[in-house]
């Protein structure tokens, strides 16, 4: 079957290769790895992401009823802020709660189901992530609790959670450790497990997965604390691209601009928040002297709905490919219908070779968003 244009495809092998890893992370380690729906909530996918972890954390109802439904588990919740009138619900299909602040912690505190284990994020003030958009460990964050705040652990917490790395490696997290040892290691004797969140992209080439199960498999029998961690990148890092054709060639004051049948701002919006200029298949981000340079810009009516010039081997023609590398984490969970721009058709090219289409979109799906 042909591909449409445009789709996000996910490749099949590459995902599986990815859970593997993960898998022998956390059996090596003696911990538990979760699926982060924030990155990846895929769930046509999730029969192969079932056949090696066994549960996932959410940040919404939504992301609740989804785990529930379809990953088949109670989830382990996180809200920066759970609203009165959803937080039962929430309670009542979760294994873990963990509250961002004191104040929901004593707001909430009395209807959580007694099965249920409570946690509190906590912010150890640590991090190697760059760009503010990104970096939760600000002493003014609004995520977590700072040690400063913390002179008592409340009875019902029966775990601590932070998330402070954004595609990190285990050297980062071996300092954000330290970090956290030294600001509320006191608290881990009366604590069943941490949670130390997502970030940790593991299946980079050239990560050091020996030194993070060294890192994890220490830290676990040292304080004698079940650990969890929640990535969400790390599943699906490298495991598909966004596909989109060619639609015009516009030029006006020397540059040429190839504008694509997608969006940067619908639908690959860290291209402008982080921002970051992703590889292309066919293609270089960098100038190649002798290749034909043209920007890229999508087909919102936003001004600065471009990326500045990429480099291509032959002159552009409508109809031609312009294929964007690892599309999948944290671009398709963001994607919007601003202008109406059409969203991207969801497909999985199948271990056997074979493309799938999943789903396309259509007027209703706009529409049925709005009222």
């Amino acid at each position: 079957m042909k591909i449409p244009s445009p789709c996000y495809v996910l490749d099949e092998k590459k995902l599986i290769r990815n859970l593997k890893l993960v898998d022998h992370v956390q059996k090596s380690a003696g911990v538990e790895i979760i699926l982060a729906f924030k990155g990846f909530s895929m769930w046509s996918a999730f029969p192969q992401v079932k056949r090696f972890v066994g549960g996932a954390t959410a940040s919404s109802l939504n992301e609740v009823k989804l785990c529930n439904e379809e990953m088949g588990v109670k989830s382990h919740t996180y809200c920066v802020a759970y609203a009165p009138d959803e937080f039962d619900e929430i309670a009542s299909k979760s294994s873990h709660i963990t509250f961002n602040s004191l104040s929901q912690l004593h707001r909430f505190i009395d209807q959580v189901p007694k099965e249920v284990s409570v946690g509190l994020r906590v912010n150890p003030e640590k991090s190697d992530v760059e760009t503010d958009l990104y970096n939760p460990s600000s002493p003014v964050s609004r995520l977590g609790v700072t040690s400063e705040h913390l002179e008592k652990l409340p009875d019902q917490v029966e775990g601590l959670h932070f998330h402070v790395l954004c595609e990190s490696n285990s050297y980062a997290l071996e300092s954000v450790l330290t970090a956290f040892e030294d600001k509320f290691g006191h608290f881990l004797p009366q604590i069943k497990w941490v949670n130390m969140g997502g970030g940790h992209l593991m299946t980079r080439e050239g990560y050091d997965t020996d030194h993070l199960i060294k890192l994890l498999s220490d830290f676990r029998k040292k304080h004698d604390v079940n650990v969890i961690l929640e990535p969400g990148s790390a599943f699906a890092w490298q495991t598909g691209d966004l596909h989109t054709s060619v639609l015009d060639i516009v030029e006006n004051g020397g540059k040429r601009t190839a504008i694509f049948d997608g969006s940067f701002t619908c639908h690959m919006p860290d291209c402008l928040e982080m921002p970051y200029r992703p590889k292309l298949e066919s293609g270089s981000e960098s100038k190649i002297d002798g290749w034909y340079a043209y920007r890229l810009g999508g087909v919102s009516c936003l001004a600065g709905d471009f990326l500045d010039e990429y480099w291509f081997e032959h002159e552009l023609k409508i109809g031609d490919p312009i294929i964007f590398k690892d599309m999948i984490h944290y671009t398709m969970v963001k994607t919007s219908t601003f202008n109406g721009v059409k969203h991207p058709s969801i497909g999985i090219l199948r271990e056997s070779g074979q493309f799938e289409l999943i789903r396309e979109f259509g007027y209703r799906d706009f529409k049925e968003r709005l009222s």
